[in-house]
């Protein structure tokens, strides 16, 4: 059976594909190169991807992402569509869905919607469920870096908590629009924010959300 991980990955490739290795991505200084190089790295490498998260790994990170861009194109491109190699805990089904549907929904949003003519993704309810039973658990660590107290709430009126404080900035939207908000991606995200007005302006401005 598909899983959501699995239809997202090979979007994620259909879609840098199509864009070439040259397109803006939402990405700040990426281009599709750079995002397909980082989605390889890390789940090949992790002996470098610990730098996405380890600030003193960082520059090994950066030096192995800087090795794979190089590499022709398409080569990334089949990697992605493939898969991990058996040998990564990444080729087990489970792990793959827990830590990637999340992971390659955001980057093809990262292709797509940095193109001028994107239009909104509908997605089945299934999957936008399990967008937001994802962000349920993990909206406090994506928003911990708001400028202000974080509500996320879908419009059925399911609400989570992104940081507690005052005043309290409330973004509805769908689920995997709110996804798109709380990794960082305000600007591109179709939400509604209610609230003070200089809290709203600040929470635009930061670049604090998310991983």
């Amino acid at each position: 059976m598909s899983t959501h991980a699995k239809r997202e990955r090979l979007l994620l490739a259909d879609l840098l594909e199509a864009a070439g290795p040259e397109a803006p991505t939402l990405c700040e200084g990426w281009q599709t190169r750079d995002l397909a190089a980082h989605v390889v790295v890390r789940e090949r490498r992790p002996d470098a991807a610990g730098g996405i998260l380890i600030k003193p790994l960082a520059a090994r990170l950066e030096r192995v992402m800087a090795e794979f861009a190089d590499k022709p194109y398409e080569e990334l491109i089949q990697l992605i569509r493939t898969g991990p190699p058996r040998f990564s805990p990444y080729a087990l089904k489970q792990i793959d869905e827990a830590a990637n549907a999340v992971e390659f929904y955001v980057h093809a949003e990262d292709v797509r919607r940095a193109q001028p003519d994107w239009t909104p993704r509908e997605l089945d309810p299934v999957f936008a469920d399990a967008l937001w039973s994802r962000l349920e658990r993990s909206a406090r660590v994506l928003c911990r870096g708001a400028t202000s107290g974080l509500v996320l709430r879908r419009p059925n009126g399911q609400t989570a908590v992104g940081k507690r404080g005052t005043p309290v900035v409330t973004v509805t939207g769908e689920p995997g629009e709110l996804t798109m908000f709380a990794f960082g991606r305000q600007e591109a995200a179709n939400v509604e924010l209610d609230g003070d007005k200089d809290a709203i302006a600040k929470l635009h401005e930061t670049k604090q959300l998310g991983i």
